[in-house]
């Protein structure tokens, strides 16, 4: 399975309230399915998830300040 395609994502780990970059929330995505070589346990499954949740929220926030 392909990884999918995700633009403008970052990585590391924040606090509530903080948004990391989308670039870097991408990043750690990326990492992820390079890491497990595009087969994720289901622990890898809730960080993926989480991730991409956080990757909205950065998208969003960019999409705001950029208003």
């Amino acid at each position: 399975m392909a990884a999918p395609t995700l633009v403008h994502m970052s990585s590391t780990t924040s606090s509530p309230g903080s948004v990391r970059s989308a670039a870097v929330v991408n990043a750690e995505i990326r990492a992820l399915w390079s890491r497990t070589d595009g087969a994720l346990s289901p622990a890898d499954e809730a960080r993926y998830q989480e991730l991409l949740v956080e990757w909205a929220a950065a998208v969003r926030e960019a999409l705001v300040k950029a208003a």
